[in-house]
């Protein structure tokens, strides 16, 4: 089930907020750079940057997942490990806003986001 049309326009507003303050400089944005995607309920927050095989070839780095449970109205919080799944980010396992789960990926106590 898809995100309702009210939670889009707050989500490509907060979402695009964080990217105006996080992305890196645009000179450098060929070789790093960060996005984000709305996946059914969920929002993906990656980095962008060249394959080490074939620069030309770009690829999204998954760093941090949400996940809106409408019934209690919170947003759940994952970390991706090397085995390529989603763990649920036990410092704070959800937050009530977006705004909190851009504030938990910024401050990664843990360093399971950005390493």
């Amino acid at each position: 089930m898809a995100l309702e049309f009210e939670n889009e326009i707050e989500i490509i507003e907060v979402m695009e907020g964080y990217l105006i303050n996080a992305r890196p400089p645009e000179e450098i944005r060929n070789q790093l750079d960060i996005g984000y995607k709305i996946e059914g309920q969920s929002i993906i927050v990656f980095e962008i940057r060249p394959f080490y095989q074939d620069p030309n070839r770009k690829i999204e780095c998954k760093i941090a997942k949400t996940t809106f449970v409408k019934k209690e109205n919170s947003w759940k919080i994952f970390w991706i490990r090397a085995d390529m799944k989603w763990y649920s980010y036990q410092p704070n396992p959800k937050v009530n806003s977006l705004r909190e789960f851009i504030k938990v990926v910024e401050e990664d106590k843990l360093g399971c986001f950005w390493g």
